[in-house]
Protein backbone atom coordinates (compact mmCIF):
# COMPACT_ATOMS: atom_id res chain seq x y z
CA UNK A 1 0.00 0.00 0.00
CA UNK A 2 2.58 2.52 -1.14
CA UNK A 3 2.14 6.27 -1.25
CA UNK A 4 4.34 9.00 -2.68
CA UNK A 5 3.19 12.58 -3.15
CA UNK A 6 4.67 16.01 -3.70
CA UNK A 7 3.86 19.68 -4.23
CA UNK A 8 5.47 22.97 -5.25
CA UNK A 9 5.32 25.97 -2.94
CA UNK A 10 6.74 29.48 -2.86
CA UNK A 11 10.43 28.89 -3.58
CA UNK A 12 10.57 25.18 -2.74
CA UNK A 13 9.30 21.73 -3.69
CA UNK A 14 8.37 19.01 -1.22
CA UNK A 15 8.20 15.22 -1.62
CA UNK A 16 6.67 12.79 0.88
CA UNK A 17 6.85 8.98 0.78
CA UNK A 18 5.87 6.10 3.00
CA UNK A 19 8.74 4.03 4.36
CA UNK A 20 7.30 0.51 4.35
CA UNK A 21 9.06 -2.33 2.55
CA UNK A 22 6.26 -4.82 1.92
CA UNK A 23 5.95 -8.11 0.07
CA UNK A 24 2.64 -9.94 -0.11
CA UNK A 25 1.21 -9.95 3.44
CA UNK A 26 4.59 -9.31 5.12
CA UNK A 27 6.13 -6.02 6.23
CA UNK A 28 9.91 -6.45 6.00
CA UNK A 29 10.84 -3.05 7.40
CA UNK A 30 9.21 0.28 8.17
CA UNK A 31 12.14 2.67 7.71
CA UNK A 32 12.85 2.29 3.97
CA UNK A 33 13.77 5.67 2.45
CA UNK A 34 12.03 5.89 -0.96
CA UNK A 35 13.14 9.45 -1.75
CA UNK A 36 16.60 9.57 -3.34
CA UNK A 37 18.68 12.75 -3.37
CA UNK A 38 19.97 12.81 -6.97
CA UNK A 39 22.30 15.77 -6.51
CA UNK A 40 22.51 18.99 -4.53
CA UNK A 41 19.17 20.34 -5.84
CA UNK A 42 17.10 17.34 -6.96
CA UNK A 43 14.88 14.76 -5.23
CA UNK A 44 13.36 11.62 -6.71
CA UNK A 45 10.47 9.98 -4.88
CA UNK A 46 9.60 6.54 -6.26
CA UNK A 47 7.02 3.81 -5.76
CA UNK A 48 6.69 0.39 -7.34
CA UNK A 49 8.40 -3.00 -7.22
CA UNK A 50 11.20 -2.82 -4.66
CA UNK A 51 13.92 -4.14 -6.98
CA UNK A 52 12.93 -1.91 -9.90
CA UNK A 53 12.62 1.10 -7.62
CA UNK A 54 16.06 0.65 -6.06
CA UNK A 55 17.81 -0.22 -9.32
CA UNK A 56 16.25 2.46 -11.50
CA UNK A 57 16.57 5.36 -9.05
CA UNK A 58 20.23 4.49 -8.47
CA UNK A 59 20.76 4.23 -12.25
CA UNK A 60 19.36 7.74 -12.75
CA UNK A 61 21.38 9.11 -9.83
CA UNK A 62 24.65 7.77 -11.22
CA UNK A 63 23.90 9.05 -14.74
CA UNK A 64 23.11 12.53 -13.38
CA UNK A 65 26.46 12.46 -11.55
CA UNK A 66 28.25 11.17 -14.68
CA UNK A 67 26.84 14.01 -16.80
CA UNK A 68 28.06 16.59 -14.30
CA UNK A 69 31.48 14.91 -14.10
CA UNK A 70 31.88 14.88 -17.90
CA UNK A 71 30.52 18.35 -18.65
CA UNK A 72 31.24 20.35 -15.53
CA UNK A 73 27.63 21.54 -15.19
CA UNK A 74 24.67 19.75 -13.62
CA UNK A 75 21.58 18.64 -15.54
CA UNK A 76 18.54 20.85 -15.03
CA UNK A 77 15.46 19.32 -13.43
CA UNK A 78 13.69 19.41 -16.81
CA UNK A 79 16.61 17.62 -18.52
CA UNK A 80 16.72 15.01 -15.73
CA UNK A 81 12.97 14.42 -16.11
CA UNK A 82 13.30 13.96 -19.86
CA UNK A 83 16.29 11.63 -19.44
CA UNK A 84 14.31 9.57 -16.92
CA UNK A 85 11.30 9.43 -19.23
CA UNK A 86 13.51 8.36 -22.14
CA UNK A 87 15.04 5.51 -20.15
CA UNK A 88 11.59 4.30 -19.05
CA UNK A 89 10.31 4.50 -22.64
CA UNK A 90 13.28 2.47 -23.92
CA UNK A 91 12.83 -0.13 -21.20
CA UNK A 92 9.08 -0.28 -21.85
CA UNK A 93 9.72 -2.10 -25.14
CA UNK A 94 12.30 -4.48 -23.65
CA UNK A 95 12.08 -5.17 -19.94
CA UNK A 96 9.82 -2.58 -18.27
CA UNK A 97 10.56 -1.01 -14.91
CA UNK A 98 7.49 -1.08 -12.66
CA UNK A 99 8.30 2.25 -11.03
CA UNK A 100 6.42 5.55 -10.70
CA UNK A 101 8.40 8.72 -10.02
CA UNK A 102 7.88 12.19 -8.61
CA UNK A 103 10.92 14.34 -9.46
CA UNK A 104 11.47 17.64 -7.65
CA UNK A 105 14.21 20.18 -8.25
CA UNK A 106 15.29 23.78 -7.92
CA UNK A 107 17.17 26.11 -10.29
CA UNK A 108 18.22 29.70 -9.64
CA UNK A 109 16.77 30.82 -12.99
CA UNK A 110 13.41 29.03 -12.95
CA UNK A 111 12.82 28.24 -9.28
CA UNK A 112 11.24 25.00 -8.01
CA UNK A 113 9.59 22.41 -10.27
CA UNK A 114 7.84 19.07 -9.93
CA UNK A 115 7.52 16.31 -12.55
CA UNK A 116 5.14 13.35 -12.69
CA UNK A 117 6.63 10.30 -14.45
CA UNK A 118 4.79 6.97 -14.44
CA UNK A 119 5.86 3.43 -15.37
CA UNK A 120 4.66 3.76 -18.99
CA UNK A 121 6.86 6.85 -19.49
CA UNK A 122 4.22 9.56 -19.17
CA UNK A 123 5.83 12.88 -18.26
CA UNK A 124 4.06 16.00 -16.99
CA UNK A 125 5.24 19.10 -15.20
CA UNK A 126 2.77 19.64 -12.36
CA UNK A 127 2.18 21.65 -9.17
CA UNK A 128 1.10 18.61 -7.14
CA UNK A 129 1.19 14.86 -7.76
CA UNK A 130 0.70 11.51 -6.03
CA UNK A 131 1.12 7.78 -6.68
CA UNK A 132 -0.14 4.68 -4.91
CA UNK A 133 -3.31 3.84 -3.01
CA UNK A 134 -2.73 6.82 -0.77
CA UNK A 135 -3.05 9.11 -3.80
CA UNK A 136 -6.85 8.84 -3.61
CA UNK A 137 -6.76 10.69 -0.29
CA UNK A 138 -3.67 12.90 -0.70
CA UNK A 139 -4.86 14.25 -4.07
CA UNK A 140 -8.27 15.01 -2.59
CA UNK A 141 -6.68 16.91 0.31
CA UNK A 142 -4.34 18.81 -2.00
CA UNK A 143 -7.19 19.70 -4.37
CA UNK A 144 -8.99 21.26 -1.40
CA UNK A 145 -6.13 22.99 0.44
CA UNK A 146 -3.21 23.48 -2.00
CA UNK A 147 -2.10 26.97 -3.09
CA UNK A 148 0.85 27.88 -5.32
CA UNK A 149 2.12 30.51 -2.88
CA UNK A 150 2.29 28.23 0.18
CA UNK A 151 5.09 28.69 2.69
CA UNK A 152 7.15 25.73 3.91
CA UNK A 153 5.15 25.62 7.16
CA UNK A 154 1.83 25.61 5.29
CA UNK A 155 3.03 22.86 2.94
CA UNK A 156 4.24 20.73 5.86
CA UNK A 157 0.87 21.21 7.56
CA UNK A 158 -0.88 20.08 4.35
CA UNK A 159 1.47 17.08 4.07
CA UNK A 160 0.60 16.14 7.66
CA UNK A 161 -3.11 16.39 6.83
CA UNK A 162 -2.56 14.05 3.87
CA UNK A 163 -0.65 11.59 6.07
CA UNK A 164 -3.37 11.63 8.73
CA UNK A 165 -6.03 11.07 6.08
CA UNK A 166 -4.13 8.11 4.61
CA UNK A 167 -3.61 6.58 8.06
CA UNK A 168 -7.27 6.94 9.01
CA UNK A 169 -8.88 5.95 5.68
CA UNK A 170 -6.67 3.30 4.08
CA UNK A 171 -7.32 -0.28 5.23
CA UNK A 172 -3.64 -1.26 5.26
CA UNK A 173 -2.06 2.14 5.76
CA UNK A 174 1.73 2.61 5.99
CA UNK A 175 2.63 3.81 9.49
CA UNK A 176 5.74 5.88 8.74
CA UNK A 177 6.52 8.64 6.25
CA UNK A 178 9.61 10.68 5.31
CA UNK A 179 9.44 14.29 4.14
CA UNK A 180 12.16 15.92 2.03
CA UNK A 181 12.45 19.45 0.66
CA UNK A 182 14.47 21.11 -2.12
CA UNK A 183 14.93 24.88 -2.33
CA UNK A 184 17.68 27.45 -2.94
CA UNK A 185 19.64 25.93 -0.04
CA UNK A 186 19.62 22.45 -1.60
CA UNK A 187 17.88 19.08 -1.23
CA UNK A 188 17.60 17.72 2.28
CA UNK A 189 15.61 15.55 4.64
CA UNK A 190 13.08 17.63 6.58
CA UNK A 191 11.35 15.22 8.95
CA UNK A 192 10.01 11.72 9.62
CA UNK A 193 6.43 11.05 10.67
CA UNK A 194 6.64 7.77 12.59
CA UNK A 195 3.95 5.82 14.42
CA UNK A 196 5.91 2.53 14.41
CA UNK A 197 9.63 2.15 15.06
CA UNK A 198 11.73 -0.84 13.97
CA UNK A 199 13.06 -2.56 17.07
CA UNK A 200 16.57 -4.00 16.85
CA UNK A 201 16.82 -7.78 17.12
CA UNK A 202 19.17 -9.02 19.83
CA UNK A 203 21.76 -11.66 18.95
CA UNK A 204 21.21 -13.62 22.18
Amino acid sequence: MECVFGMVGNGFALVVADSSAVHSILVHKSNEDKIMILDSHKLMGASGEAGDRAQFTEYVQKNVALYQFRNGIPLTTSATANFTRGELATALRKNPYMVNIILAGYEKETGPSLYYIDYIATLHKVDKAAFGYGSYFSLAMMDRHYRKDMTVEEAIDLADKCIMEIRSRLVVAPPNFVIKIVDKDGAREYAWRESVKDTPVSNS
